[in-house]
């Protein structure tokens, strides 16, 4: 049987779950860059998405898909900047994005990950 590791848990909610060889992140938002540009949101939530995937054991060569939210569809270019410089060349994962509106209205972007270890 496989052990469930989690990483920084709350009451709420756990920002990554490594269940067997696979973490999953829960959406990732700019927490250091509230309220910025869609540019400086998504390369806070892509470091933040780097070291918790570290603390997990992996990296971004071994994402496995991504969920991308915007709260407006207009940053799509602008976040697909940031995220074609992140992506490691040849392991881009499977990727859905869409225009929702966010938990917050400082946030414009959320990210969330599987990754396998």
């Amino acid at each position: 049987m496989s052990s469930i590791t989690r990483i920084e848990s709350g009451t709420r909610m756990s920002q990554a779950v490594v269940h067997g060889n696979t973490v999953y992140l829960s959406g990732q938002v700019a927490l250091e860059a509230p309220g910025e540009s869609v540019t400086a949101q998504t390369q806070n939530i892509l470091a933040r998405i780097d070291a918790l995937l570290a603390t997990a054991g992996t990296d971004k060569t071994k994402l496995l898909s991504a969920s991308i939210w915007l709260a407006d569809i207009a940053g799509f270019a602008e976040m697909n900047a940031v995220w074609d410089a992140w992506v490691a060349e040849g392991n881009a994962p499977a990727r859905a994005t869409v225009e929702s509106k966010l938990a917050a209205p400082q946030f414009t972007v959320e990210i969330a990950v599987t990754a396998a270890i």
